[in-house]
């Protein structure tokens, strides 16, 4: 049997020791680990669940890269580019690839009797995958885009109905102007359905419907578009699978009239992503200043303990015990007081992290902050490096106050009781 273990385990199970100034002193440091790992808890949970969050609103108006023309000189009047690409079929045969669909954007104004809105209206096909935009739907209907005839209902945003003081069914008048065209390109299309996602930056911009609208305002062939929309599998290689679609792009666009580029989305709306990544530094400020609390608790406990037990030790070094083998107890006790206060401050923060996530307890302005309550995202794996991280550097902490034990002489320990 592990002596040492033992010892702790006795004097962590010790009753009579919760009288003492030990006690107390103890029970502000479980409180402090507590309150330390939940705060961590909801802290990784917020900024996480805020990013992806963020991320995903971005990413659905746009997907993680796009395909376009080399001439596109990041404007959303996109030369056409051919939808039967040569590179098509082994890109959807990638592992890194979730889908690909095309798309077509045009500028524009959208006007009404008394306001007049300036707009991008994006094309899309019949299979383009539309559930971001049913999650974030407030009002009536995704447009039914189809193959055969042009559909002439599209989507807003609430920001677009409210400034333009419309609602589903309600028909709208948009404007097209064509390089070299003096007379504008109208189209009279019914508000389908509206969408609010809370990014104002893209609700007061984007209007969603079939891409054949777009292709005749541009006089384009049926196979003409503005583009491929990717998603791909894991968002952290973005940079990485973007390199090889780029090689893929440019070896089949060697010999063919299109000359194309891939653009990422965190290099399209780099502003949005340089933000994102500003609050990871917030999330490692967080957790070092509570480690350090919980672990300045923990060594304040560890020393009234030692100082609580001087006599127990004098005993042990004259029995033979080691410095070594006790500095072993009190460290094997300070890991079960620990292992204590995170079992409380899991509890907690899960319950935090729980609660918030059915009940929506903490709303915001989402004008200010883009999303209406505060987001939270649970993860076992951010779970279970809090905990091991906790414990391990909290021990190591630890370790230099456990020097006082030899410090204690037997004789006077012994002789002072």
């Amino acid at each position: 049997m592990n002596t040492e273990f033992f010892i702790a385990r006795r004097l962590f199970f010790d009753k009579s020791k919760q009288q003492h100034l030990s006690g107390r002193i103890i029970r502000i440091a479980l409180f402090g680990v507590a309150l330390g790992l939940a705060v961590m808890i909801v802290s990784v949970a917020v900024i996480t669940g805020f990013k992806s969050q963020i991320r995903n609103k971005v990413t659905g108006f746009g997907s993680h890269i796009q395909i376009v023309s080399y001439n596109a000189r990041n404007s959303y009047e996109i030369p056409p580019i051919s939808a039967n690409q040569p590179f098509l079929k082994e890109l959807k045969q990638s592992d890194n690839i979730k889908s690909i669909q095309v798309f077509a954007t045009k500028p524009g104004i959208i006007k009404t009797i008394d306001v007049t809105h300036g707009i991008i209206f994006k094309g899309v096909d019949p299979d383009f995958n539309w559930s971001f935009f049913k999650q974030n739907l407030v009002e009536g209907e995704i447009p039914q885009v189809s193959d055969s005839a042009r559909t002439n209902a599209f989507l807003i945003s609430e920001n677009i109905a409210r400034i333009l003081k419309v609602k589903t069914g309600d028909k709208a008048v948009l404007y097209f102007i064509n390089e070299n065209e003096f007379n504008p390109r109208i189209l009279q299309l019914q508000v389908a359905g509206i969408y609010r996602t809370n990014l104002e930056e893209f609700d007061n911009l984007f209007v969603v419907g079939d891409i054949k609208q777009v292709q005749r305002l541009n006089d384009w062939q049926p196979n003409q578009v503005s583009g491929f929309e990717i998603t791909v599998t894991d968002f952290k290689r973005i940079e990485e699978i973007n390199r090889e679609i780029r090689d893929l792009v440019v070896n089949y666009s060697e010999n063919e009239s299109d000359i194309l580029q891939t653009e990422t989305v965190t290099s399209q709306y780099q502003a949005i992503f340089d933000w994102l990544s500003v609050l990871d530094m917030n999330v490692w400020v967080i957790l070092s200043l509570m480690i350090l609390v919980a672990g300045f608790n923990m060594i304040s406990a560890l020393l009234v303990l030692i100082l609580e037990r001087s006599t127990m030790i004098g005993v042990l070094k004259a029995l033979g015990s080691t410095n070594l083998k006790i500095r072993r107890v009190f460290l094997y006790l300070a890991v079960m007081i620990t292992a204590r206060g995170l079992f409380w401050g899991n509890l907690a923060g899960i319950l935090i992290i729980v609660l918030q996530k059915t009940l929506h307890i903490i709303k915001l302005n989402p004008a200010t902050y883009y999303v209406d309550v505060v987001p939270v995202n649970f993860s076992v794996t951010h779970l279970l490096l809090l905990n091991l991280s906790s414990i391990v550097l909290t021990t190591i902490m630890m370790v230099i106050p456990s020097y006082l034990v030899s410090q204690i002489s037997p004789d006077k320990s012994i002789r002072f009781d």
